[in-house]
C-alpha cells in the first residue's frame, strides 16, 4: 500500500466499492488522468476509516476527495475532480457557479437511486494488475 498522506501532489478518491456507478466513475478517471495524480480506495477500506474516520467512513455513501488534507463531498467532490482533470473536462467545474446546496439535490436524487438504476455488487472492486498502484486498499 502506497502512503499517500506523504504525497502532497495526489489526491484520494474515496468511492462505494459495490455500487456499479461508482466504479464506473473510477474507470472513467482512469482512462481520462494524463497524469495519474489520484489514488483510489472503496469508503469500506482502510484508508477511509483512517483518513475521514470510521464514523464518517461508514456514514457516507458518496463520492469524496481527499486533496491535501480537505474533504470534498458530493457534487463539489465531482466538479473538484473534473476540474483537475484538466482540458476539456474544466469546463465541467463552471457548474460550480450553481448554489451547492442545489448541486447536492441533484447529485443525492441520483445517489439515492443509484443502485436500482445501476446496480451493486456483491464485493468491492477489485483493481487490475495495471491500476494496481493506484488503489490504496
Amino acid at each position: 500500500m502506497k502512503n499517500a498522506d506523504a504525497d502532497a501532489e495526489k489526491c484520494i478518491i474515496f468511492f462505494d466499492g459495490v455500487c456499479n456507478l461508482c466504479n464506473e466513475w473510477v474507470d472513467f478517471l482512469i482512462d481520462r488522468s494524463k497524469t495519474q495524480n489520484f489514488y483510489y480506495s472503496s469508503l469500506q477500506g482502510q484508508t477511509a476509516r483512517r483518513l475521514l474516520g470510521q464514523e464518517k467512513a461508514e456514514a457516507l455513501s458518496s463520492v469524496v476527495l481527499w486533496k491535501q488534507g480537505q474533504v470534498y463531498e458530493r457534487s463539489t467532490a465531482v466538479l473538484q475532480t473534473l476540474g483537475m482533470l484538466g482540458g476539456g473536462w474544466k469546463v465541467f467545474s463552471l457548474l460550480g457557479i450553481f448554489p451547492q446546496s442545489l448541486r447536492d439535490r441533484v447529485y443525492e436524487w441520483v445517489a439515492n437511486h443509484r443502485y436500482a438504476w445501476f446496480g451493486k455488487r456483491e464485493t468491492c472492486r477489485l483493481p487490475t494488475p495495471e491500476e494496481k498502484a493506484f488503489f490504496l486498499d
